[in-house]
């Protein structure tokens, strides 16, 4: 498998008037062109992970890796000019919600179009029409409308269809998801799964998703990652993630909804010191 994405040994900690808050702890994964789901409690480091990776985290953050490069290139190395030519064209990151992440006084095509214009040389009509076919792509059923839309004017849904096409427009090689599906009803988390599931297929890319959702991230990736208190407690593939042996990993699979069970009194996640050591 080709090395899209090498990660050894990830830190990232922020310093606080109690001393470093440490995120992120000694994360070690590879990524090919494939779909590796990263799930864990909020507060785990999946986000911080990508976040790091995408270049976004906050200024006052101290990261630090044995590797951490994409494609060969050094991240922790590239100048912030670099970094920003890569972000976007050949990575990029797809965030929790459209409601924070969309610009609310731009319509919808004119950002998708800035992403484009930004990272290509290209005129304003044909940066348009490639907006279209991107809203198209990822099933907006009337393009032409919602380019003039701002995001206000559209649901969850769709805006978060607009944010999936302002990343994909470019044509990257990696995309993280973070909670791409989390503010949706189940029928159009199912139809963004649908439409990244495509992308990925069609475009070789690597992707990233990010998620709570255990039965989620088992039916739609093809590895996983379980994160407890900035570390990786356990790698597994997606289809064997019912085989899972990490006393945390199963209490997460244990806590899962189950319908035709009497479930009385209802799971505790149980937590050990030894787990984040």
């Amino acid at each position: 498998m080709t090395r899209l994405l090498e990660v050894e040994d990830l830190r990232v900690s922020f310093p606080t008037r109690n001393g470093l808050v440490e995120a992120v702890r000694g994360v070690s994964f590879t990524l090919g062109r494939e779909r590796l789901g990263i799930v864990g409690e909020s507060g785990s480091g999946k986000s911080q992970t990508g976040r790091a990776i995408m270049g976004l985290t906050p200024t006052a953050a101290k990261i630090s890796a044995k590797r951490l490069a994409f494609d060969g290139n050094d991240l922790l190395t590239l100048s912030p000019a670099k970094r920003r030519a890569l972000r976007g064209k050949r990575m990029a990151m797809v965030l929790q919600d459209p409601k924070y992440s969309l610009n609310p006084v731009m319509t919808i095509g004119r950002q998708i179009m800035e992403t484009l214009r930004t990272h290509e040389h290209i005129s304003g009509s044909d940066a348009r029409q490639r907006t279209l076919d991107m809203l198209e792509a990822v099933q907006i059923r009337d393009p032409l409308r919602v380019f003039d839309l701002y995001p206000h004017e559209v649901s969850g849904g769709m805006g978060q269809r607009a944010m999936i096409a302002m990343m994909l427009v470019c044509g990257p090689e990696l995309m993280i998801a973070d909670e791409p599906t989390s503010a949706l009803d189940v029928t159009v988390q199912l139809e963004v799964l649908d439409i990244l599931d495509h992308l990925v297929e069609e475009r070789g890319m690597g992707l990233i998703f990010i998620s709570h959702d255990l039965r989620l991230v088992s039916s739609f990736c093809d590895r996983v990652l379980v994160m407890y208190a900035g570390r990786v407690v356990e790698e597994i593939e997606a289809s064997r993630l019912s085989e899972a042996t990490h006393p945390y990993t199963r209490g997460l699979l244990n806590c899962l909804p189950q319908i035709e069970a009497d479930r009385h009194p209802l799971p505790v996640l149980e937590r050990k010191p030894e787990w984040s050591a």
